[in-house]
Protein backbone atom coordinates (compact mmCIF):
# COMPACT_ATOMS: atom_id res chain seq x y z
CA UNK A 1 0.00 0.00 0.00
CA UNK A 2 1.40 3.29 -1.06
CA UNK A 3 1.19 5.80 1.57
CA UNK A 4 1.64 9.68 1.84
CA UNK A 5 3.97 11.66 3.86
CA UNK A 6 3.26 14.63 6.11
CA UNK A 7 2.85 17.81 3.37
CA UNK A 8 2.37 15.61 0.28
CA UNK A 9 -1.30 16.36 -1.18
CA UNK A 10 -4.20 13.95 0.34
CA UNK A 11 -5.67 11.65 -2.22
CA UNK A 12 -9.64 12.68 -3.03
CA UNK A 13 -11.14 10.32 -0.82
CA UNK A 14 -8.84 11.07 2.20
CA UNK A 15 -9.38 14.56 2.10
CA UNK A 16 -13.40 13.96 1.80
CA UNK A 17 -13.10 11.31 4.48
CA UNK A 18 -11.90 14.75 6.55
CA UNK A 19 -14.44 16.27 5.66
CA UNK A 20 -17.36 14.33 6.50
CA UNK A 21 -15.16 13.95 9.97
CA UNK A 22 -15.68 17.34 10.79
CA UNK A 23 -19.15 17.68 9.69
CA UNK A 24 -19.95 14.82 12.10
CA UNK A 25 -18.08 16.89 14.36
CA UNK A 26 -20.16 19.68 14.07
CA UNK A 27 -23.48 17.51 14.78
CA UNK A 28 -22.45 17.96 19.07
CA UNK A 29 -24.25 14.71 20.57
CA UNK A 30 -26.24 15.81 24.11
CA UNK A 31 -25.81 13.32 26.78
CA UNK A 32 -28.60 12.37 28.77
CA UNK A 33 -29.36 10.96 32.35
CA UNK A 34 -33.33 9.98 32.64
CA UNK A 35 -34.38 10.10 36.29
CA UNK A 36 -37.97 8.40 37.21
CA UNK A 37 -38.95 6.41 40.05
CA UNK A 38 -40.72 3.82 38.23
CA UNK A 39 -38.74 1.47 35.59
CA UNK A 40 -41.52 1.50 33.06
CA UNK A 41 -42.03 5.01 32.36
CA UNK A 42 -37.97 5.81 32.93
CA UNK A 43 -36.94 3.18 29.82
CA UNK A 44 -39.89 4.74 27.87
CA UNK A 45 -38.67 8.03 28.15
CA UNK A 46 -35.07 6.96 27.21
CA UNK A 47 -36.38 5.29 23.97
CA UNK A 48 -38.29 8.57 22.75
CA UNK A 49 -35.30 10.76 23.57
CA UNK A 50 -33.23 8.39 21.69
CA UNK A 51 -35.39 8.44 18.21
CA UNK A 52 -33.36 12.00 18.03
CA UNK A 53 -30.07 11.62 16.40
CA UNK A 54 -28.76 13.70 18.71
CA UNK A 55 -29.24 12.90 21.87
CA UNK A 56 -27.65 9.59 23.77
CA UNK A 57 -28.95 8.72 27.24
CA UNK A 58 -26.32 7.59 29.39
CA UNK A 59 -27.43 6.25 31.94
CA UNK A 60 -31.31 5.57 33.65
CA UNK A 61 -31.58 6.75 37.70
CA UNK A 62 -34.56 6.26 40.13
CA UNK A 63 -34.42 8.49 43.07
CA UNK A 64 -31.99 11.08 43.68
CA UNK A 65 -29.09 9.68 44.59
CA UNK A 66 -29.00 7.11 41.98
CA UNK A 67 -28.93 10.19 40.02
CA UNK A 68 -26.07 11.80 41.21
CA UNK A 69 -23.90 8.65 41.28
CA UNK A 70 -25.11 8.23 37.99
CA UNK A 71 -23.63 11.74 36.82
CA UNK A 72 -20.88 11.22 38.39
CA UNK A 73 -19.60 8.51 36.25
CA UNK A 74 -20.83 9.49 33.14
CA UNK A 75 -21.01 13.61 33.32
CA UNK A 76 -23.72 14.11 31.26
CA UNK A 77 -24.97 17.61 29.91
CA UNK A 78 -28.42 17.11 30.84
CA UNK A 79 -30.87 15.40 33.00
CA UNK A 80 -34.32 15.02 32.34
CA UNK A 81 -36.25 14.55 35.67
CA UNK A 82 -39.95 13.22 35.94
CA UNK A 83 -41.35 15.22 39.19
CA UNK A 84 -44.60 13.17 39.20
CA UNK A 85 -43.27 9.85 41.12
CA UNK A 86 -41.79 12.43 44.55
CA UNK A 87 -43.16 11.13 47.68
CA UNK A 88 -44.37 14.21 50.25
CA UNK A 89 -44.68 17.64 49.36
CA UNK A 90 -41.05 18.57 47.78
CA UNK A 91 -42.05 17.04 44.30
CA UNK A 92 -38.95 18.57 42.90
CA UNK A 93 -36.70 16.75 45.73
CA UNK A 94 -34.95 14.93 42.80
CA UNK A 95 -34.03 18.62 40.63
CA UNK A 96 -32.71 20.16 44.15
CA UNK A 97 -30.38 17.30 45.24
CA UNK A 98 -29.04 17.21 41.77
CA UNK A 99 -28.45 21.11 41.12
CA UNK A 100 -26.79 21.00 44.77
CA UNK A 101 -24.47 18.30 43.76
CA UNK A 102 -23.81 18.81 40.16
CA UNK A 103 -24.84 22.26 39.37
CA UNK A 104 -22.74 21.86 36.38
CA UNK A 105 -25.47 19.44 34.72
CA UNK A 106 -28.64 21.36 33.27
CA UNK A 107 -31.84 19.94 34.53
CA UNK A 108 -35.39 19.79 32.73
CA UNK A 109 -38.47 19.23 34.77
CA UNK A 110 -40.80 16.73 33.52
CA UNK A 111 -44.58 17.83 35.86
CA UNK A 112 -48.02 17.09 35.08
CA UNK A 113 -48.90 20.02 37.03
CA UNK A 114 -48.25 23.31 34.30
CA UNK A 115 -49.79 26.39 37.32
CA UNK A 116 -47.83 28.73 38.08
CA UNK A 117 -46.52 27.83 41.55
CA UNK A 118 -45.38 24.85 40.36
CA UNK A 119 -43.67 26.33 37.39
CA UNK A 120 -41.54 28.81 40.38
CA UNK A 121 -40.55 25.98 41.97
CA UNK A 122 -38.82 24.09 39.70
CA UNK A 123 -37.28 26.87 38.27
CA UNK A 124 -36.59 27.50 42.11
CA UNK A 125 -35.34 24.04 42.61
CA UNK A 126 -32.37 24.56 39.98
CA UNK A 127 -34.68 23.48 37.13
CA UNK A 128 -33.34 25.63 33.44
CA UNK A 129 -36.42 23.80 31.35
CA UNK A 130 -39.64 23.32 32.86
CA UNK A 131 -42.03 20.65 30.59
CA UNK A 132 -45.24 19.62 31.31
CA UNK A 133 -45.66 15.33 31.78
CA UNK A 134 -48.22 15.49 28.52
CA UNK A 135 -45.94 17.86 26.08
CA UNK A 136 -45.43 16.64 22.54
CA UNK A 137 -41.79 14.24 21.73
CA UNK A 138 -41.23 17.35 19.90
CA UNK A 139 -41.22 19.73 22.84
CA UNK A 140 -39.38 17.86 25.17
CA UNK A 141 -36.61 17.42 22.56
CA UNK A 142 -36.91 20.82 21.92
CA UNK A 143 -35.97 21.71 25.71
CA UNK A 144 -33.54 19.17 26.09
CA UNK A 145 -31.58 20.89 23.17
CA UNK A 146 -32.63 24.26 24.31
CA UNK A 147 -31.14 23.44 28.12
CA UNK A 148 -28.12 21.97 26.78
CA UNK A 149 -27.01 25.77 24.55
CA UNK A 150 -27.25 27.00 28.72
CA UNK A 151 -30.59 28.95 27.68
CA UNK A 152 -33.71 28.32 29.64
CA UNK A 153 -36.73 26.63 28.20
CA UNK A 154 -40.33 27.31 29.15
CA UNK A 155 -43.16 26.90 26.64
CA UNK A 156 -44.55 30.11 25.84
CA UNK A 157 -48.05 29.60 27.21
CA UNK A 158 -46.74 28.91 30.44
CA UNK A 159 -44.32 31.40 29.78
CA UNK A 160 -46.87 34.13 29.09
CA UNK A 161 -48.61 33.31 32.28
CA UNK A 162 -45.39 33.95 34.24
CA UNK A 163 -44.94 37.19 32.99
CA UNK A 164 -48.32 38.62 34.06
CA UNK A 165 -47.49 40.74 37.30
CA UNK A 166 -48.46 38.83 40.62
CA UNK A 167 -51.53 41.06 42.75
CA UNK A 168 -49.52 43.52 45.43
CA UNK A 169 -50.70 41.92 48.92
CA UNK A 170 -50.98 45.41 50.83
CA UNK A 171 -50.19 43.73 53.91
CA UNK A 172 -46.87 41.96 52.76
CA UNK A 173 -44.57 44.54 54.11
CA UNK A 174 -46.16 45.54 57.67
CA UNK A 175 -45.02 44.17 60.87
CA UNK A 176 -46.45 42.25 63.60
CA UNK A 177 -47.36 45.33 65.09
CA UNK A 178 -48.07 47.44 62.24
CA UNK A 179 -50.71 44.42 61.78
CA UNK A 180 -52.21 45.08 65.37
CA UNK A 181 -52.67 48.66 65.53
CA UNK A 182 -54.19 48.48 62.42
CA UNK A 183 -56.87 45.69 63.18
CA UNK A 184 -57.84 48.19 66.64
CA UNK A 185 -58.24 50.94 64.39
CA UNK A 186 -60.17 49.28 61.69
CA UNK A 187 -62.50 48.52 65.22
CA UNK A 188 -62.37 52.17 66.09
CA UNK A 189 -60.42 52.37 69.00
CA UNK A 190 -58.14 55.46 69.36
CA UNK A 191 -54.93 56.41 69.52
CA UNK A 192 -55.15 56.26 73.81
CA UNK A 193 -56.86 53.64 73.64
CA UNK A 194 -54.87 51.06 71.24
CA UNK A 195 -51.71 52.85 73.43
CA UNK A 196 -53.67 51.12 76.63
CA UNK A 197 -54.22 47.72 75.19
CA UNK A 198 -50.80 47.61 73.36
CA UNK A 199 -49.15 49.16 76.46
CA UNK A 200 -47.23 51.64 73.73
CA UNK A 201 -47.19 55.41 74.40
CA UNK A 202 -49.77 57.41 72.40
CA UNK A 203 -46.88 59.12 70.41
CA UNK A 204 -45.73 55.04 69.49
CA UNK A 205 -49.08 54.71 68.28
CA UNK A 206 -49.12 57.56 65.93
CA UNK A 207 -46.03 56.48 64.66
CA UNK A 208 -47.34 53.31 63.45
CA UNK A 209 -50.00 54.98 62.20
CA UNK A 210 -48.33 57.02 60.27
CA UNK A 211 -46.38 54.33 59.05
CA UNK A 212 -49.45 52.12 57.92
CA UNK A 213 -50.81 55.26 55.77
CA UNK A 214 -47.63 55.02 53.97
CA UNK A 215 -46.69 51.59 53.48
CA UNK A 216 -50.68 50.62 52.30
CA UNK A 217 -50.56 54.48 50.20
CA UNK A 218 -53.72 55.42 51.75
CA UNK A 219 -54.73 59.14 53.60
CA UNK A 220 -57.78 58.23 55.60
CA UNK A 221 -58.77 55.70 58.43
CA UNK A 222 -61.44 54.84 56.01
CA UNK A 223 -59.36 53.61 53.82
CA UNK A 224 -57.41 51.97 57.03
CA UNK A 225 -60.65 50.58 57.55
CA UNK A 226 -61.59 48.70 53.83
CA UNK A 227 -58.09 47.35 53.21
CA UNK A 228 -58.39 45.61 57.15
CA UNK A 229 -62.22 44.04 55.80
CA UNK A 230 -60.85 42.94 52.48
CA UNK A 231 -57.84 41.09 54.35
CA UNK A 232 -60.43 39.59 56.63
CA UNK A 233 -59.21 41.23 60.33
CA UNK A 234 -62.24 42.18 61.34
CA UNK A 235 -63.07 38.41 61.67
CA UNK A 236 -60.61 37.50 63.28
CA UNK A 237 -60.69 40.78 65.72
CA UNK A 238 -64.78 40.50 65.97
CA UNK A 239 -64.64 39.21 69.69
CA UNK A 240 -62.76 41.67 70.81
CA UNK A 241 -66.06 44.17 70.75
CA UNK A 242 -65.40 48.12 69.70
CA UNK A 243 -65.52 50.29 72.28
CA UNK A 244 -69.05 52.11 72.72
Amino acid sequence: MVGWEHGDVAPAHTAAHNRLRVAMSSQSTTNVVVVDAHRVLRAGLRLLLERAKDIHCIAEASDPDEAVSAIAEGHPDVAVVDTQGANGDDHFVSVRVIHHHHPEVRLVALSGDGGLDDVRAAFGAGAHGYVQADASLDELLEAVRTVARGERYLHPSLGAVIAQPTARDPLAELTCREREVLQLLALGYGNQEIAGRLHLSPRTVETHRSHLMTKLRVTSRAELVRIALEAGMLTVASAAAPPG
